[in-house]
């Protein structure tokens, strides 16, 4: 079985501020992580393989320094690694991303699994697995939980929907979203991690994919961020009195002020 698995390097989170007067982030000083769901997807292709036999190819796209995150994958156990960069990606919705990454998948596959993180942290959109899937017309199973069973021409999964679960089966090739798993990213071994040293990320510009120019990056993304800010808090605390007596008289008052208790 050949199963990608496709990842992004995103800052942390927990530690990106905001310009209050610019209203654009602020990455300077803010570490770069591999966004968490796509670990949880690279650790179901490694549980994958212990089951069958498999070949996992990890790709992402982003600046140079995002190879990083691509050697990590190695360290753990992929076979291969494609970093899809230059200046013509850059400044793009998800619309753009999804069409330039299924131009790469085309051009390094087939695969008969493609496997992505549910979203990522830094966007929260959850909009590329699917939109790939529809550049590539392949059949898309969202917020996927656990793999059930494999066989030769299809696979069965079990997924998350709002009043509970579903089981489904889908034919290969297909496309799975990836929910967070009760398992983390296993740590890398010391024999993986010595032969990742011989493996090489291959890099890919537009060209090479063959992409089309006018959909790629800023020229193809239809929508724009206009600001982005943090909500304002305006929570007050209001304390009634020690003793339980005191709080309940006070806690009374006040909703006979707000109107919420009548008197009688």
């Amino acid at each position: 079985m050949n199963i990608l698995v496709c990842m992004k390097q995103v800052p942390d989170t927990q530690k990106v501020r905001i310009d209050p007067e610019r209203g654009t982030l602020i990455r300077k000083g803010v570490p770069s992580i591999t966004n968490p769901l796509d670990e949880t997807a690279l650790e179901l292709a490694l549980e994958i393989r212990e089951e069958v036999h498999t070949t996992i190819t990890v790709l992402t796209m982003g600046i140079p320094d995002s190879e990083c995150i691509l050697r990590d994958a190695l360290s753990l156990g992929a076979d291969r690694a494609y970093l899809l960069t230059g200046s013509q990606f850059a400044g793009a919705d998800t619309l753009a991303p999804s069409y330039a990454l299924g131009r790469a998948i085309e051009g390094i596959g087939p695969f008969d699994l493609l496997l992505f993180g549910k979203q990522a942290i830094d966007g929260d959109t959850a909009q590329v697995g699917p939109e790939v899937s529809g550049h590539l017309g392949l059949p898309v199973v969202t917020f996927v939980q656990r793999i059930l069973e494999i066989g030769k021409t299809d696979i069965v999964v079990e997924r998350m929907i709002d009043n509970g679960r579903q089981v489904v089966r889908v034919d290969f090739p297909a496309l799975l979203s990836i929910t967070k798993a009760k398992q983390r990213l296993r740590m890398p071994k010391l024999d993986s991690v010595l032969r990742s040293f011989d493996l090489t990320v291959q890099r890919l510009g537009w060209e090479a994919i063959g992409a089309d120019i006018s959909k790629c990056g800023l020229k193809g993304s239809p929508t724009r961020v206009k600001k982005v800010f943090s909500p304002k808090v305006h929570a007050k605390v209001q304390y009634f009195g020690e003793s339980a007596e005191e709080a309940a008289a006070g806690a009374v008052a006040m909703l006979r002020e707000k109107g919420f208790l009548k008197l009688r």
